[in-house]
């Protein structure tokens, strides 16, 4: 029985979207006990939602389908988790293999319908990519009796590594010349990270969703130290960072880059050098290092970029920016923050506070860009209480259903933060952006002027528009979950940015 078979592996949470077809996968989750069973209506949104589950508890979640083009549903979210090494598993029903290419209704070819990015063997699996299992099923009723359901423990399969790259790469001790990239870590490989990295002593660029930004204030740069100056080397480790730096690596290959990561990914199409691993367990490996010498002679330093930018947010405190920066105040105050890709994440990095840690820090990491954000975020949060998340104005477009899920998860001091700057304003930040024409601009940025309280109404959301500072007075969390509409002044976001 393949749901058997899971609960082995180390399953225990499943994604519902009941059918007809896989009326008996239901009928067997419901009659157990010790499960975690959700229910949702739309395939997209669910699988984000299972990979939400995945990222909190670090085992395999389960998002259960009908057939037909249910299962291709999941497709965003199974590429996301193959790039974060995630155990999301896709469990789909299929009408019998009689009816593979005959056209009759809710038939597709369904198996290995997610190529390389999903494995589909039960038994080959290693628990750091996702899992896809397609059963052909008759309509028929399935006996439940007798059944009993037992969650066994999950154990992924261990990567093996060598850190002899790792040591000739930070060479003698004397770190001159390098800084360290930070992208999203894991829980368990954050408390490694900062030790290590405050043992080196070298210059940092750290994303927010690393969850140490804030506890390396004193080593914290801005990677618009380096614009026009690019070091000599950089040690990434996480995720890919998701700042403009790491791209311009991509044109100048005279820096050395070597990446620690789950997934092995280098995360750059040019040469540089990976260590496929835990990014806690290579540092373990790796043992002491002793350094020598003052490491930050050789770097502009970060500090009066600080200085200038915190300048800037006094003078223009209802720009965006400013906005971001007093909201990244209140959010300490969360058990959990969720940052959406593209803008927000970026600005927070950028603008966001640097004194106070957050709780636990979420994001995705944005191989399908915008999608699926706000159920990601409900999953990875379903049982925290003050949970926090931020997102931009599109990317809530996108998942307009995600708030289905909040009669199945905690509402206690949920926020949700829309930056509602009218579109894809991310957009006008690229260089080649002010070459194109009105028209062109459009498209790409996809201007909107929606006000978002009725969609608060319809989900028995609490709504507070923010236009200014002051607006923050009125911010207060209560039993239901509270949108908090953000609209920046345009003219101070343009003074800002110097437009």
């Amino acid at each position: 029985m393949v749901v058997g078979r899971l609960l082995e592996a180390g399953c225990g949470d499943f994604v519902v979207c009941g059918g007809a077809r896989n009326a008996g996968f239901v009928a067997l989750l419901e009659s157990a006990e010790g499960l975690q069973v959700w229910r949702h209506f739309e395939e997209r949104g669910a699988a984000f939602f299972a990979l939400g589950r995945a990222k909190d508890t670090g085992r395999p979640c389960a998002v259960v389908t009908t057939s037909g083009t249910a299962v291709a549903e999941c497709l965003p979210a199974v590429v996301e988790a193959y790039y974060s090494g995630l155990p999301l598993v896709v469990l789909s029903a299929d009408r019998p293999e009689r009816f593979l290419g005959s056209g009759a209704p809710q038939v597709i070819e369904q198996e290995e319908i997610f190529g390389n990015y999903a494995a589909s063997n039960l038994d080959q699996w290693n628990g750091r990519k996702p899992l896809h299992l397609n059963v052909s099923l008759e309509e028929e009723v399935v006996d439940c009796s007798g059944w009993d359901a037992e969650v066994k423990g999950f154990l992924p399969e261990k990567i093996s590594f060598e850190v002899k790259s790792l040591r000739d790469f930070l060479g003698d001790g004397i770190f001159k010349g390098i800084i360290a990239m930070v992208g999203g870590l894991e829980p368990e490989d954050r408390e490694d990270v900062f030790y290590f990295l405050r043992d080196l002593g070298i210059p940092v660029v750290a994303d927010v969703n690393s969850g140490i930004r804030e506890l390396l204030q004193d080593l914290l740069v801005s990677e618009k130290s380096f614009v026009g100056n690019l070091p000599g080397r950089i040690l990434r480790l996480g995720e890919v960072p998701v700042g403009r730096l790491w791209r311009d690596l991509e044109s100048d290959s005279s820096t050395e880059v070597l990446s620690i990561c789950r997934n092995g990914l280098p995360g750059l199409a040019r040469e540089s050098k990976v260590i496929h691993g835990n990014v806690g367990r290579v540092i373990r490996g790796l043992g002491e290092v002793d350094f020598i010498g003052d490491v930050r002679d050789d770097f502009p330093s970060g500090r009066p970029i600080f200085s200038n930018i915190d300048e800037r947010l006094e003078s223009f405190p209802d720009s965006e920016p400013g906005l971001v920066n007093l909201l990244s105040v209140y959010a300490t105050t969360g058990e959990s923050l969720f940052i959406g890709n593209s803008l927000p994440i970026r600005e927070w990095n950028e603008y966001g506070q640097r004194e106070t840690p957050y709780a636990r820090v979420f994001a995705n990491r944005g191989a399908n860009g915008i999608d699926g954000q706000l159920s990601s975020w409900l999953g990875a949060t379903a049982e925290t209480p003050d949970s926090w998340g931020v997102f931009g104005d599109l990317t809530t477009l996108y998942d307009l259903a995600a708030p289905a899920m909040f009669s199945q998860v905690e509402c206690q001091g949920r926020v949700i933060v829309v930056i509602n700057n009218g579109g894809g304003q991310i957009f006008e930040h690229l260089p080649r952006f002010s070459q194109l024409t009105k028209n062109q601009k459009e498209v790409i940025v996809q201007p909107q002027d929606f006000d978002l309280k009725g969609w608060a109404i319809m989900w028995d959301m609490d709504y507070l528009k923010i236009e200014n500072r002051e607006g923050f007075d009125a911010l207060e969390a209560g039993e239901k979950a509270l949108l908090v509409e953000l609209i920046p002044n345009y003219s101070e976001t343009a003074q800002f940015y110097g437009v």
